[in-house]
């Protein structure tokens, strides 16, 4: 997987797909994304993008594979996101194919209803990762503000109001965290994560992740595992911080920002964070679904 040409790349357009809004860089691969064989022991990390996935994936990349030189390897190219194709990055796809590595950790940010339907069929464990709205436009924004592959994201103020309409890529975060809590009602295979729970206790959440995929390690590797996730250590790591990929300006923003709960408080005015109350009382009628916007 080559960056280089990264910074060739024009913007993309956003348009509307099947209902969610997509780049060509997540559909022009999807008769083969959509016809992707899942294996049994796959494990799928689903989030609507800027929730938490590179964090889980690594965490879940150190459970299984430990401190080998797999650490050498950047963590986009050890954990693929499956619908990404592209020039420069080929197909997300392929690269899922050729993994050596058993059990398979494969990433997405599609909504539950664009997921291969081999992942079913084979019922793998899936992983979905859910952050509270108001941080997770925050990170979506500085996100699209220094990555060239995707949609020019505008001022700050216009960007909330796309936020709330889903027109931003991938769709409705309201749709994405609904539909996937919805899913788990009836696969019992899906772990439900809260990206503040993460936060709040790193351990705790790790341990309810080996216990969701019948693991067992020793505390001593557990406590290594707490420390290499903490989110300076990830963030000074060149091999999890994604500074080797050209279309991402870390000049504007890094990659991995500030990895905290409650960021939203220096971004939105009293008037927009009303506005986007009530918009998101309307939307969110699921009482058993809560995000927590601070910690």
């Amino acid at each position: 997987m080559s960056s280089a040409p990264g910074k060739l790349l024009p913007r993309p357009e956003i348009f509307d797909f099947q209902g969610v809004s997509m780049t060509r860089f997540f559909t022009d691969n999807w008769e083969n994304v959509q016809n992707f064989q899942a294996k049994p022991g796959d494990i799928l990390v689903a989030t609507y993008p800027k929730a938490g996935n590179t964090w889980v994936s690594y965490i879940l990349d150190l459970l299984y594979f430990g401190q080998t030189e797999r650490q050498t390897i950047p963590i986009f190219e050890r954990v693929p996101l499956l619908e990404l194709t592209s020039p420069g990055f080929g197909s997300g796809k392929d690269a899922v194919d050729k993994l050596p590595t058993s059990p398979r950790v494969i990433k997405t940010h599609l909504p539950v209803q664009f997921v291969p339907k081999s992942f079913w069929e084979q019922n793998c464990r899936i992983i979905y990762v859910a952050r509270n709205a108001k941080d997770n436009v925050v990170s979506y924004f500085h996100f699209d503000r220094m990555n060239r592959m995707q949609p020019e994201p505008g001022g700050w103020s216009s960007y909330v109001h796309r936020f709330m309409e889903g027109k931003l890529m991938f769709g409705s975060w309201y749709d994405h965290v609904n539909g996937w809590w919805k899913k788990k009602q009836t696969y019992p295979n899906l772990h439900y994560v809260f990206y503040e729970d993460l936060v709040e206790d790193t351990g705790r959440e790790i341990e309810k992740l080996c216990c969701f995929l019948g693991l067992s390690r020793s505390d001593e590797e557990k406590k290594r595992i707490i420390d290499r996730s903490q989110f300076d250590n990830m963030k000074k790591d060149d091999m999890v911080n994604y500074s080797s990929i050209a279309v991402m300006d870390f000049k504007i923003s890094p990659f991995m920002r500030k990895g905290k709960v409650g960021d939203w408080r220096n971004h939105f005015s009293e008037a927009q964070s009303l506005q986007f109350d009530e918009d998101y009382r309307k939307k969110m009628t699921d009482v058993t679904l809560q995000f927590r916007c601070d910690i």
